[in-house]
């Protein structure tokens, strides 16, 4: 009987110089373009080095018996992903978002190919590490932290969820219309929008909005199963409210939503707008947290 080897999934986007090049043609206008505005390619060209000889590394360091393939971000929507896979993901932190999404309790080995410019908070590993890793992921001996998710519900069955926080509002911005229910209480609102993070959100646009306002709300930490919400500049008239402007989402609770956009209404995660569920007027939205979890290999 043949044994099924594993598969390493290798997931990237296009570096800064990859998408000046799709944008300009050739290295040429490249650079003219950036000259004509006192800059060069010259910092460009290093972080393509350094991200290909992480990639380069990552690559020569999975056993030749395994199964490969590699993976844009554009990819991601039509790629089926394995039970058993093993997902990499070389890049910047925001990568791991994308990716995340579309798993299901796969492991995931984030690579940092340049420390100097990322954060690494999600990428926290060397291109270096990668053999090792894999190995120990592999026979089940990786130290793994699971991070929760929240997920968004529509009443037609359509499901989002994302890793760091979902937006609710108006496409374009506008005044986003809508009626909240929380916990027994419900207010309807005139807002800026809604958004409800997990623990790795807490760090970035949660804590931006939290700053802003006293709030008793404390942010969840990142491998905590719990949620916040916020509601933005939420403006007080004869028709909306501004007392239920945020509060936890434990476990077991949702937060449900009423749509009352008359057009543009929209829900999507991560800050990735292209991959968005339509909410018009009258549609309901249940938001709590995800079954699933990122399952971070972090050593």
């Amino acid at each position: 009987m043949s044994v099924v080897q594993p598969r390493v999934v290798v997931v990237t986007r296009p570096t800064e110089l990859e998408a000046l090049l799709a944008r300009h043609g050739t290295r040429g206008q490249a650079e003219f373009f950036l000259a004509s505005r006192g800059q060069s390619l010259a910092p460009l060209e290093e972080r393509q080095r350094s991200f290909e000889e992480a990639r380069t590394q990552i690559l020569r360091a999975i056993p030749v018996r395994w199964r490969r393939t590699q993976l844009s971000r554009s990819q991601l929507d039509r790629f089926l992903f394995e039970p058993s896979d093993l997902v990499v993901v070389i890049g910047q932190d925001g990568l791991v978002p994308n990716v995340a999404k579309y798993l299901s309790g796969q492991l995931v080995i984030g690579v940092n190919p340049d420390p100097a410019l990322y954060e690494g908070l999600l990428v926290p590993h060397s291109a270096e590490a990668g053999g090792d890793l894999l190995q120990v992921a592999h026979t089940g001996r990786a130290l793994v932290e699971d991070r929760a998710m929240v997920e968004a519900r529509l009443d037609d069955g359509q499901t989002l969820r994302a890793l760091n926080e979902l937006y609710l509002g108006h496409l374009t911005h506008q005044s986003s219309r809508y009626r909240i229910s929380w916990r027994g209480a419900a207010e309807d609102h005139s807002s800026s929008g809604l958004i409800v993070a997990t623990g790795t959100g807490a760090s970035g646009w949660a804590r931006s909005v939290r700053r802003n306002r006293v709030s008793p709300i404390e942010l969840p930490e990142p491998g905590e199963r719990r949620l916040a919400f916020f509601v933005r500049e939420a403006w007080p008239s004869v028709a909306t409210g501004t007392d239920l402007t945020d509060g936890e989402i434990q476990a077991e609770e949702s937060l449900l939503v009423t749509s009352q956009f008359n057009q543009d209404g929209v829900i999507f995660g991560d800050g990735i707008e292209a991959d968005r569920l339509e909410f018009g007027w009258g549609r309901q939205v249940e938001i709590g947290l995800a079954e699933e979890c990122l399952r971070l290999v972090v050593g």
